[in-house]
C-alpha cells in the first residue's frame, strides 16, 4: 500500500504518520530522456549475472546492469515457466545529457507468448516514497510474504512462497520504483532536479518516459497495456495514462485503481464537510463487524443517510442545535461510540479519534489502514497517543528483507544498499505546488473515458479502510459521466482495509476482477 500508501499524517515526527499522508506536489523544470541502459535479451540462469563490486551500487552511484534469469513456480493445477529481469532505466536531462536518476524496476515474463498480443501490466504504489514490493510480494508477483493473520510480527521470517493468486497466467509484469524508493535513487546533485523528480508533474514525467523506455528496449510496444496503481499510485494512474498517450505516443487500454486518492479535496480541508461523509460507511462496517458479502446492503441505510442528512446537518453548521442534536444521535447508532464522546466532537468523527476510542477500555488502538485490525496503545492513558500501526509498521519491515533478498539472491541482481520499502525523507520532500488538497486526477479520468471508447477501469478499495475509504471513490465516480457506457469503470469493494490483498480471499477476488478486466471479459 501499499500498500500502499497513502494516509494523512497520524502526528508529526512518527514514521506512519508520515506514510499516512502518502500523496506528492508538482513543480516545473528539466524534461527527462532516458539512457541507453537496457535488459539484455537473452535469458541468463540464475546466479549467471556477474555481481557488480558492493562499492559500485552504493548511492549516489549508478545501479548495477540488468539481469535476467529463468524460473519455474508450481502452481495449483499449472506451473508458470518465465523470465525475471531486475534493472533500472537511468533518466538524463534532455539538453545537458547529465544523468538524473536511475529507476529501478523489477519484470516478471511469461515464456511462450506473443509480444503483440501479450498482455503488459505496469505496477506502481504510493506514498509518496512507498515502494512496489508491497503490490509483487503481497498481491500480483509469482512470490508473495505469507504474512499470515494480520497483525503481522515485525520480526516474522521474511520467508516467501509460490504465490497461487499471480497475475502472471493473464499478464506480463513490471514493478516500478519511483525515485527515493525501493533501490531507485537520484544521482544529480542539482537541487531544482531533485525537487522536480520530488514532484507531482515531475513524478509524473519521469515515470512516463521509463515506461515508454521500457517498452521499447524489451519490444512491447505493440502489447495491450495496463497500469495498477495503488493509494497516491491511484492518483498517479490516470496522470500517466494521459502523459503517455499525449506526450509519449503509448495509449493504454485499461486502469486498476487500488485504495486510490483520486481528488484530495474530498479528503481534507480544515472547514471541510467531505471527509466526516466518506468516512462514515467504513466507520460503521467496521462497528457492526460486516463482511464484504452483506456489506452494501446491510450499509446501504448509512450510505443514504451520510450524502444525504448527515451533509447536509453538517452544512447547517455549529449554530443550529437541532441539526447538531440529530448528528450526535445518529453516528452514535452507527458507529456504537459513546454518546457522550460523539457529542464533544460534534458527530464528526475522525479515524484517528475512532481508532482509538473504540478500542480504549481494552487498551488498544485499531489501525488506520484496517480498523478490525488492533494492536496495543504505547501510552494507553495519555490524552493523545503516538503509536506504530498494526498493519503498516509491522508489514513493512519483513517485506523489505525479503525483497532484498529476492532481488539478490533469486534474481541475481545484488545492490549494497538499504531497499527503501516506505522512505519517509521522499514524503516530507513532496512539493505539492501549494496544498496538497488542490490536487487532483479525476479531470484527467474524465478525459481518458471520453476520448478512449477502449479504456476501462476497476476501483478496488477494501471495505474497513480509514485511509481512503470507498465512499469516497464511489461518490467520485458517480461525477463521470456514463459516456455511451457506465460500465466501462466499475467499483468493486472486498474485506479488508486499505491493502485488501492481504486477506487471501480478497487477493483472489481481486485477481479475478482484474483478469477479467485485463482479458477483456
Amino acid at each position: 500500500m501499499i500498500f500502499s500508501f497513502l494516509v494523512a499524517p497520524r502526528r508529526a515526527g512518527t514514521p506512519a504518520a508520515l506514510f499516512a499522508a502518502l500523496f506528492f506536489s508538482a513543480l516545473a523544470a528539466a524534461s527527462f530522456a532516458a539512457a541507453d541502459e537496457v535488459a539484455p535479451q537473452t535469458p541468463a540462469h540464475h546466479g549467471a549475472a556477474e555481481a557488480p563490486s558492493p562499492a559500485a551500487t552504493t548511492p549516489p552511484h549508478p545501479l548495477p546492469p540488468a539481469a535476467v534469469t529463468t524460473h519455474v513456480v508450481d502452481l495449483p493445477g499449472r506451473s508458470l515457466h518465465f523470465k525475471a529481469i531486475a534493472g533500472a532505466i537511468q533518466l538524463s536531462d534532455s539538453q545537458s545529457g547529465e544523468p538524473l536518476a536511475d529507476v529501478g524496476y523489477v519484470a516478471y515474463v511469461l515464456d511462450g507468448g506473443d509480444p503483440a498480443k501479450r498482455p503488459i501490466t505496469f505496477v506502481v504504489n504510493g506514498g509518496p516514497g512507498a515502494a512496489s514490493a508491497w503490490l509483487d510480494l503481497g498481491m500480483m508477483g509469482p512470490w508473495r510474504l505469507n504474512l499470515g493473520e494480520q497483525p503481522t510480527s515485525p520480526s516474522a521470517p521474511p520467508i516467501t512462497v509460490d504465490n497461487a493468486d499471480t497475475w502472471l497466467d493473464f499478464t506480463d509484469l513490471v514493478f516500478l520504483d519511483p525515485p527515493g524508493t525501493g533501490y531507485s535513487r537520484i544521482l544529480s546533485k542539482s537541487e531544482t532536479a531533485r525537487h522536480h523528480l520530488y514532484s507531482v508533474e515531475g513524478d509524473i514525467e519521469a515515470l512516463s518516459v521509463v515506461i515508454r523506455k521500457w517498452l521499447g528496449a524489451n519490444k512491447r510496444l505493440e502489447s495491450p497495456k495496463f497500469i495498477v496503481g495503488e493509494s497516491y499510485g491511484g492518483f498517479r494512474a490516470p496522470k500517466l495514462v494521459r502523459r503517455l498517450q499525449d506526450t509519449e505516443g503509448v495509449g493504454v487500454e485499461g486502469l486498476v485503481l487500488i485504495s486510490p486518492v483520486i481528488d484530495f479535496a474530498w479528503f481534507e480541508g480544515t472547514n471541510n464537510p467531505l471527509p466526516f461523509v466518506t468516512h462514515l460507511p467504513s466507520l460503521a462496517a467496521a462497528a457492526r463487524g460486516l463482511t464484504v458479502a452483506d456489506a452494501r446492503q446491510s450499509l446501504a441505510d448509512v450510505e443514504a443517510y451520510a450524502a444525504g442528512p448527515y451533509l447536509t446537518d453538517l452544512v447547517r453548521g455549529e449554530r443550529d442545535p437541532a441539526a447538531l442534536a440529530r448528528i450526535v444521535d445518529n453516528v452514535t447508532r452507527i458507529t456504537g461510540l459513546d454518546a457522550a464522546f460523539v457529542r464533544r466532537l460534534g458527530g464528526r468523527i475522525d479515524p484517528l479519534s475512532f481508532a482509538r476510542e473504540r478500542g480504549r477500555d481494552e487498551g488498544k488502538i485499531s489501525s488506520r489502514y484496517d480498523s478490525n485490525v488492533s494492536a496495543f496503545d504505547p501510552f494507553p492513558h495519555s490524552a493523545s497517543t503516538d503509536y506504530s500501526d498494526a498493519i503498516l509498521d509491522a508489514d513493512k519491515t519483513p517485506l523489505a528483507s525479503a525483497m532484498a533478498d529476492i532481488t539478490a539472491n533469486r534474481l541475481g541482481w545484488p545492490v549494497d544498499a538499504r531497499y527503501e520499502i516506505l522512505n519517509e525523507s521522499v514524503n516530507r520532500q513532496w512539493d505539492w505546488d501549494g496544498k496538497r488538497d488542490k490536487n487532483q486526477s479525476l479531470s484527467d479520468l474524465k478525459q481518458e473515458l471520453a476520448i478512449d471508447p477502449r479504456l476501462r477501469v476497476i476501483v478496488m478499495h477494501g471495505l474497513t479502510d480509514q485511509v481512503t475509504p470507498y465512499f469516497a471513490s464511489k461518490l467520485l465516480i458517480d461525477q463521470i459521466p456514463p459516456f455511451g457506457d457506465p460500465d466501462r469503470i466499475s467499483l468493486k469493494i472486498y474485506d479488508g482495509g486499505h491493502m485488501p490483498y492481504l486477506r487471501d480471499q480478497s487477493r483472489a477476488a481481486m485477481r479475478e476482477d482484474a483478469r477479467k478486466l485485463i482479458e477483456g471479459k
